[in-house]
């Protein structure tokens, strides 16, 4: 298992994780067959990431293929400069083998060159893997976002999770 930076050049293997996570699991963002991403758009959006000093993507490989990834996305005007939000996704045969600690473990180290003090997420209040993961890398939650989602036609509420360094 290798976790890295992302480069350019892993644009169309993102896009076919993201529709694989999508497929896979209810408590990413999307539906499946609902991400509408080419590969031009996908290189520019990596670009943006990669020219910020405050946002990166972290990838985990195996095999040449992407299997999970962390995505740190950090506020742009001076006020929330500091702050970054988080979005992380591992595919269903790769959970529970700390690839989700390792992926949090490679953003840390970066965040150490960068002025990031707060990291936050949300995270269905169903997720308990997920929960469990982001509790164990020190997040708190800090409040819930009712109704915030419609899984499978019925409403469901996400936690606040932050992390203050």
């Amino acid at each position: 298992m290798i976790i890295r930076e992302i480069t350019q050049e892993d644009a169309i293997e993102l896009i076919k994780f993201q529709k694989q996570l999508d497929n896979e699991t209810k408590f990413m963002l999307f539906e499946p067959n609902e991400r509408e991403i080419d590969e031009i758009q996908q290189s520019k959006m990596i670009m943006s990431f990669l020219e910020s000093n405050n946002s990166n993507i972290f990838i985990a490989e195996s095999d040449h293929r992407i299997v999970g990834y962390l995505s740190v996305s950090g506020g742009r005007t001076k006020r929330i400069r500091h702050s970054a939000y988080i979005v992380i996704g591992i595919l269903k045969d790769f959970t529970g083998k700390g690839i989700g600690s390792e992926l949090f473990n490679a953003m840390e180290q970066w965040r150490l060159s960068t002025k990031i003090k707060r990291v936050e997420l949300t995270v269905m209040t169903n997720n308990e893997f997920g929960i469990k993961l982001y509790k164990k890398m020190g997040f708190e939650i800090e409040g819930i976002k009712k109704n915030s989602m419609i899984v499978d036609d019925r409403f469901v509420d996400e936690y606040y999770m932050a992390k203050i360094y």
